[in-house]
């Protein structure tokens, strides 16, 4: 279903809603939000969809394409968007709604209103994209643990639950989880290479978010991702770790941190392992993880920092 906007104009304001994310409840106020601000919309009907809009959008020349829902219909539209080679024709917008929503946060964008502002007078950034094979992600890809949680955090628990989805289902899966066992190699930021072999409760790349120490958002414009190796370890071991990581901001001797320009990864039990990317699950037993500086055309609020360090 599409709404053009009262002058007409097809193609250069577009918002692409997710009416379900966040249980539905805000979707008609997105609709009048939208409307007012001379954007035509249209809606995600299926998983996958956000993708197949979002290169329509820029077949249609669409220059400013907004995208309402979580953290997954933003990772359908960007890939959307790399798939009709329209990263440099088209200006990403994002008003926040869904269970989640980091990258929302990370541009300094706090409600519905602020994400139509923004679309309005917000500054223009270019933000580097992570891909993963051949798949664009934006927040993050990760393996292991965290994976397996997001994985089983299913769509009705997320609506009846919220954000808490991913707690139960992190602490369910962590009674079961083995651990997986891995070899990467990193290009690291001056062109090094590290290797590292073993067994991992988790392999975290982050682009716009990082993992090791205060976590939270990353530098999304220095061309290089946010690696962190969670070694395995005995419960109690990594919630002590993970304290001193994340609340003590020391160096822990089982996470290891580094900064990539690439990372190679490969299953040593030669069988597929989980991954979320920006929360949608992908299986790979080998897989190359790389970074497209400032790929990305994007809207920002006046919160956002592009050097949180």
């Amino acid at each position: 279903m599409v709404r053009q906007s009262e002058d007409g104009q097809r193609g250069a304001r577009r918002l692409i809603l997710n009416p379900t994310s966040g249980g539905g409840t805000d979707a008609e106020r997105v609709r009048r939000l939208a409307d007012e601000r001379g954007f035509s919309v249209v809606e995600t009907e299926r998983a996958g969809h956000g993708t197949d809009l979002a290169e329509q959008a820029a077949a249609d020349g669409v220059e400013v394409l907004a995208v309402c829902g979580g953290d997954g219909t933003l990772h359908e539209v960007v890939q959307g968007l790399v798939r009709a080679e329209a990263l440099d024709a088209v200006t990403l917008c994002v008003v926040p709604a869904g269970t989640e929503n980091f990258f929302a946060g990370d541009l300094g964008i706090e409600s519905l209103e602020a994400g139509f502002e923004v679309a309005d007078r917000g500054e223009t950034r270019r933000l580097d994209i992570g891909v993963a094979g051949d798949e664009p992600f934006v927040l993050s890809a990760i393996a292991g643990l965290p994976a397996d949680a997001s994985a089983a955090a299913t769509h009705e628990r997320k609506d009846s639950l919220g954000p808490v989805a991913f707690l139960v289902s992190g602490i369910e899966e962590a009674l079961e989880f083995d651990g997986l066992r891995a070899e990467i190699d990193v290009v690291r930021d001056d062109g090094t290479e590290t290797e590292w072999s073993g067994e991992a409760e988790a392999i975290l790349v982050g682009n716009v978010r990082k993992f090791a120490e205060e976590g939270g958002q990353a530098d999304a414009e220095d061309g290089l991702l946010e690696v962190a190796v969670i070694e395995q370890l005995r419960a109690s071991e990594a919630v002590v770790e993970y304290l001193e990581q994340r609340v003590l901001e020391r160096d822990t001797p089982h996470v290891t941190e580094l900064h990539a320009r690439r990372l190679d990864f490969e299953s040593l039990d030669g069988e597929p392992v989980s991954f979320s990317l920006d929360g949608e699950i992908r299986e790979f037993e080998r897989v190359t993880l790389s970074v497209r500086p400032g790929a990305l055309r994007v809207k920002v609020g006046e919160g956002y920092e592009p050097n949180p360090e």
